[in-house]
């Protein structure tokens, strides 16, 4: 990054087991790297033939397999080899992924041929997503009930408006503290984290951003209507995640309900 003239583009490609969101994680982390370059987006590819059976492997220990958290994370996910599998076989495979992740963009492959105008320039961490992803995230999928699936998406929407430090508490006990449990008492595991909230005295849309432990809120160029109802659309995807649950933790933040919250949280509840 030194030398003069510098990049264009860098394209990382990371080993077949490697978790991207620790990749990722640098460039909010490393201030000074994030002044010369800026993080465009995770890109997955997925083969047609051995995807499932990828996607499916267990884990020792509960963990989550390596091809699953690499679809999670993905903003564009390749579909590959297509010519060598059904049909059929592939439908099943887009249903997987769409599962896990309803967000990322889907593309079909062979031989990886894919235009580059798909997969570079994506500004998918930058405020500049907030103009697509209002669209988006009007169009998640929900997850299918018959999936018995390890990661899947949820998404909510809640009117109004959202206190900045209030919205800070509830990301922090997701990501950080990982004191938020579902209805059999699992701990939710949250990998990705993307949205478009209305915070409190801010005319502009603002999107949240989050990987792993880390998140972001960013001020978007989109202001709000004075005519359209202010609202707040999440999309989560991880690991033992209830809807319900996180939408109505959501509300009580939104609300500024203490009561509510402080019930639903205690220290002997934390996930470990």
């Amino acid at each position: 990054m030194q030398k003069k003239g510098k990049f264009d583009y860098i394209l990382l490609e990371t080993t077949g087991l490697a978790d991207p969101g620790a990749v990722a994680s640098m460039f909010w982390v490393d201030a000074e790297l994030g002044v010369d370059i800026y993080l465009d987006g995770i890109i997955t590819v997925v083969d047609s033939k051995y995807g499932l059976k990828h996607l499916a492997e267990e884990k020792p220990d509960g963990l989550i397999n390596e091809a699953s958290r690499q679809v999670a994370l993905a903003d564009i996910i390749i579909i590959n080899k297509t010519d060598l599998v059904s049909e059929e076989d592939l439908n099943k495979l887009r249903t997987t992924i769409r599962s896990i992740n309803g967000l990322g963009k889907i593309l079909e492959a062979q031989r990886s041929r894919v235009d580059l105008s798909n997969v570079l320039d994506l500004h998918a961490f930058d405020s500049l997503s907030g103009v697509s992803l209002q669209k988006k995230l009007q169009h998640v999928p929900a997850t299918p009930p018959h999936l018995d699936q390890s990661i899947v998406t949820v998404t909510f929407e809640v009117p109004g408006n959202a206190k900045e430090e209030s919205l800070n508490v509830y990301i922090q006990n997701l990501l950080w503290e990982k004191n938020v449990r579902n209805r059999d008492d699992d701990c939710m595991e949250v990998i990705r984290l993307k949205g478009l909230v209305s915070i409190k005295d801010k005319p502009q849309q603002v999107i949240v951003q989050g990987v792993h432990e880390l998140y972001d809120l960013e001020e978007t160029p989109v202001s709000w209507k004075d005519d359209t109802e202010r609202t707040n659309r999440l999309v989560l995807i991880g690991r033992n995640l209830d809807k319900d649950i996180l939408k109505q933790l959501f509300i009580a933040t939104v609300a500024e309900t203490e009561k509510w919250w402080t019930t639903h949280f205690k220290e002997d509840q934390v996930c470990p």
